[in-house]
């Protein structure tokens, strides 16, 4: 069957599709994942199941929410299925008695923990937060989260906002809740000039044009942009990193249920996977070796996260963190 790709009047919508208008897709789906690397995934998809036309809408983590409780409440939810940044949102879905539970789902070769044990959501990559910095200025190479705070990088850090990335939510989630960071970290990246953009893309896009030394970013996206040849490199700083997992779930509203299911299922496979690890994730699923460069996931330091308490400060977060950045 011939794909067609074409533009939706929303600059932010990507569309897959068998047939030549939105309305015909089979499936749904709401997603935070780039634009080009979604293509590639549903070209993946569709060799497999290539009866099953996907209509996308993508946006920050935050957006896509955002556009789903305003569908909720007006009584006409849109996707079948959502592919976002954390399972802290998740979470608050599953408790809104947003999603339905996919119970047969294969999680065998999924860790515990990175998937809900009710079948409500799935994670399906592994992806950190540290730092990106520009290896052409003359700056120091960071090693820790506190050498952004130094003289050196004096209006020289941008980070992506939460109230736009849902990767970015779970990362200032995480780090105010380490003793010795907290808020106090935060005040102090704003009293050092540090400024946020939009998405990790804004972050990447900065130190990389040189416009900043510095920036709190996704891991892939950085490794991605230093293969690309700009003087760009990552780093996994010393008091560990964030980590989210970028969830599958079906919706409790979901129109195609069926397409909803292979499209998770496909999700799950090693066959996904390794397709992730191509794009330069982290794998979630056992026994698949990360991207070339990238360190054992095993060897990584993970900050800790009260997922719960995340959940019940979230709007807090953003209002506090819209006082010191803006937004």
């Amino acid at each position: 069957m011939i794909q067609k790709l074409f533009s939706k009047t929303c600059a932010a919508a990507l569309v897959v599709a068998s047939a030549t208008t939105a309305e015909a897709a089979d499936l749904v789906l709401y997603t935070s994942q780039p634009t080009a690397q979604m293509e590639s995934v549903l070209e993946l998809f569709n060799e497999q199941h290539p009866d099953i036309s996907v209509d996308v809408y993508r946006s920050g983590t935050t957006e896509v929410l955002n556009k789903l409780q305003a569908e909720i409440a007006g009584g006409n939810p849109q996707p079948d299925v959502l592919l976002i940044a954390d399972s802290v949102a998740m979470e608050q879905l599953k408790a809104q008695d947003v999603l339905q539970p996919y119970p047969e789902a294969d999680v065998s070769a999924l860790p515990a923990g990175q998937y809900d044990p009710e079948g409500y959501w799935f994670g399906t990559k592994m992806i950190t937060t540290g730092i990106i910095y520009n290896t052409r200025m003359d700056v120091p190479k960071p090693t820790s989260w506190q050498d952004l705070l130094a003289p050196a990088a004096e209006n020289q850090v941008i980070m992506p906002s939460p109230l736009y990335s849902g990767a970015a939510l779970a990362h200032v989630g995480t780090v105010t809740q380490q003793q010795g960071m907290g808020w106090d970290y935060y005040e102090a990246l704003a009293a050092n000039g540090a400024i946020a953009g939009k998405g990790n893309g804004s972050v990447r896009d900065a130190v990389s044009r040189g416009e900043k030394a510095y920036g709190i970013i996704i891991d892939y996206m950085a490794f991605g942009q230093k293969l690309k040849g700009s003087p760009v490199d990552f780093v996994f700083p010393e008091e560990g990193v964030s980590v989210i997992n970028q969830p599958v779930a079906i919706l409790a509203s979901a129109k195609n249920v069926d397409a909803a299911k292979a499209f998770v299922d496909f999700q799950l496979s090693q066959q996904a996977s390794e397709h992730a690890v191509t794009q330069n994730y982290f794998p979630i699923r056992a026994g698949i070796s990360a991207p070339e460069g990238y360190p054992d996931p095993a060897s990584l330091k993970i900050m800790p996260l009260d997922a719960s308490e995340l959940m019940q400060s979230t709007d807090d977060l953003k209002r506090t963190f819209a006082e010191l950045f803006g937004g």
